[in-house]
């Protein structure tokens, strides 16, 4: 009996519970993989991933055998005892976090005692204690996810720790899931459920804040003649600081830091207390976004009739996800200072097409650039930095000039070849 492995309920197949169920399966445990959306099982039940993320479609593939999608809860409570949520938690138009698909698994679940409800959403501080008053009956383990996109199945299976929260009453439920990452061999972290859902909102906080500090710093570096990437060097080798997120840019996006840094913002809000910091994080993210135009205005003045191409769609590579991009925010405002825009992306131009207004989707970075008075990197994709701009790339524009979003391209070398370079605090 010690060698057989717990099997897993996993309810919400999105982005997070996909990569969830796949990297359990890998492990050995039997998963079944709950959603309510009919197509998107029929499609994984078939293996094909409706989401962009390296390694997973070949994890899926490779523990079929293990992994049982379905849209039937009962299926579902009638093999597992651990149910893992993974259902979606977006804000409302007030910031405070929308908890209508918790609520319906709640609802599914009805009163069985004998499962126990394992939270890999993010939600506020003071959810699991609210649900388990309500529910005095019910097993409940904070378990909150640490996954970057791009990078989620390594950061499942070689976690910096895993967070597990329990209050009196389920310690048993927090072995069992803490057992369940024994192969991994990371630090657990076994804590109070309030303490363990703080953590992840203060930790995407935190590196939310250091984006947002060293894009100051690029800011101020540009008046002050410093360079950015210099400074961030010098103060990553300080060891109480470390070199992570500390890479200057046009703003952070995606599904994790704006939605949490909001959120930890909004709750503090509720109890009274202004956080001020976060405040300014946020200030200077949105921002950060929109200096973009004043570089572009710079060296074309007004951008009434130019054509301006974006390179990237994607708020980060090796991801389809848009939510919360900087390119939604560059082509509303280019286009409302009455320019042109062109957009290419590897893998996710498509899934802003209703999102980029009249922009051009095109199907080639080449087409995008083809007659550009500015072309303007969002995204740092590998295949950018393949592009022949010193050949072809020169020649199709009608303007050499180069906004770098990501400090990503080789400055000295399009400098020399007559572009005119513009990137972040440099």
């Amino acid at each position: 009996m010690a060698d057989e492995k717990e099997p897993i309920g996993v309810i919400g197949v999105g982005w997070v519970g996909l990569v969830t169920a796949a990297c359990f399966a890998e492990l050995g445990h039997e998963v079944w993989a709950r959603d309510i959306v009919p197509a998107k099982v029929e499609s994984l039940a078939r293996g094909e991933v409706p989401i962009h993320e390296p390694g997973l479609p070949e994890l899926v593939a490779q523990n079929a055998e293990r992994l049982h999608f379905t849209t039937d809860m009962a299926e579902v409570l009638e093999h597992t005892r651990l149910l893992f949520v993974c259902v979606d938690t977006p804000p409302t138009y007030s910031g405070d976090a929308d908890l209508s698909r918790v609520e319906s698994v709640l609802d599914e679940l009805g009163d069985s005692s004998e499962h126990a409800l394992v939270m890999k959403s993010t939600v506020p501080v003071g959810t699991g204690r609210s649900i388990q008053r309500r529910r005095p009956g019910t097993g409940y383990v904070s378990n909150p996810e640490f996954l970057k996109e791009g990078n989620a199945v390594a950061d499942f299976m070689r976690p910096d720790r895993v967070v597990v929260g329990a209050d009196d009453g389920s310690s048993e439920y927090a072995d069992r899931v803490a057992a369940l990452y024994a192969p991994l061999a990371a630090p657990v972290v076994t804590t109070d459920v309030a303490s363990a859902e703080m953590i992840k909102l203060a930790s995407n906080a935190f590196l939310a804040t250091k984006i947002s500090f060293i894009n100051e710093i690029a800011n101020v570096s540009e008046e002050l003649g410093a360079d950015v990437q210099e400074v961030a060097y010098g103060m990553g080798l300080d060891a109480r600081i470390g070199p992570k997120f500390l890479q200057a840019g046009i703003g952070y996006g995606g599904s994790c830091f704006p939605k949490d840094v909001q959120a930890l913002k909004q709750l503090a809000g509720n109890t009274g207390y202004h956080f001020q910091l976060l405040t300014a994080v946020i200030e200077v993210n949105e921002l950060q976004k929109r200096r973009t135009i004043g570089k572009l205005q710079k060296h074309l003045g007004s951008l009434e009739g130019k054509q301006v191409a974006l390179l990237g769609v994607a708020f980060k590579p090796d991801t389809d996800d848009i939510r919360e991009a900087t390119s939604l925010v560059l082509s509303g405002r280019l286009q409302g200072e009455g320019a042109s825009v062109r957009v290419y992306d590897p893998v996710a131009a498509r899934n802003g097409t209703s999102m980029l207004g009249g922009a051009r989707i095109c199907d080639s970075a080449l087409e995008a650039i083809d007659g550009a008075d500015a072309v303007v990197l969002v995204t740092e994709w590998p295949e950018f930095g393949e592009l022949d701009w010193i050949g072809e790339i020169k020649a199709r524009m009608r303007v050499p000039l180069v906004v770098d979003g990501r400090n990503f391209l080789d400055r000295e070398r399009l400098v020399e070849a007559g572009f005119t370079y513009e990137g972040i605090g440099r």
